[in-house]
């Protein structure tokens, strides 16, 4: 059995700030599985179903983010499920706008919502996918204001665009497992350019020494014998 817990704030007026993208991420994963949000387990809805052979259950606190911890910690203890079965999705104020990571393990990085499930499960061993928000470009502007707030149109399409591509990593973890999902979706392409040229002028450095070699050990033989 896996939880796939989405982060956010209940009510509309949260609906479409920053700081609801695991909600956000979740319903789209509801719609595109067919799951209906029919199911309530004390401070959470629920939609579930199966994928392979494996139960899913997607999560949506009711509690305000910052004791997410409460609702997720009585899922773990009444389906028994272990840490490592936890999925969490949750918004992140270090990545660029729309940018997803996931990770198997690890601090909060100042997210509440996660900082408080670490906190009532007794351990940072909780895989997550985080989706980029940004920070504000004016630094003066506190963290709660900025997360609380709607982004502009050209980053609703950037953070659109990061929660698509969270559902699709979601889904390769349900069938494929954490690891190849973590080496496929953390991928960063300039990154890999950048560690591809590397590659290539270490070959070509090891090529050139070879040759150098090779050259050295034939001046060599020719000074010990000489051409007739």
């Amino acid at each position: 059995m896996k939880l796939i817990v989405g982060l956010g704030n209940p009510g509309p007026q949260y609906e479409h700030t920053r700081h609801n993208a695991g909600f956000r991420v979740v319903d789209k994963l509801a719609t595109k599985l067919g799951w209906k949000w029919t199911e309530r387990h004390k401070r959470a809805i629920l939609a579930s179903g199966t994928i392979g052979t494996e139960k899913v259950i997607l999560v949506k606190p009711i509690t305000f983010m910052n004791l997410s911890g409460e609702a997720v910690g009585e899922l773990v203890r009444w389906y028994k499920v272990q840490p490592e079965d936890v999925l969490v999705v949750c918004d992140d104020l270090d990545l660029p706008v729309g940018k997803v990571r996931l990770r198997a393990s690890g601090s909060a990085g100042g997210q509440k919502g996660l900082d408080d499930i670490i906190l009532h499960l007794h351990t940072d061993q909780i895989p997550r996918v985080r989706i980029g928000i940004g920070r504000s470009p004016n630094n003066r502007k506190d963290h709660k204001s900025y997360v609380l707030s709607v982004p502009t149109r050209d980053e609703r399409i950037l953070l659109d665009a990061g929660e698509d591509r969270a559902v699709e990593a979601i889904l390769m973890v349900l069938t494929e497992g954490l690891a190849p999902a973590m080496n496929l979706f953390n991928a960063d392409p300039e990154a890999e350019q950048k560690a591809e040229e590397r590659r290539r002028q270490q070959k070509e450095r090891q090529e050139q020494a070879r040759l150098r070699k090779e050259a050295e050990q034939k001046e060599q033989e020719e000074q010990i014998n000489p051409a007739p």
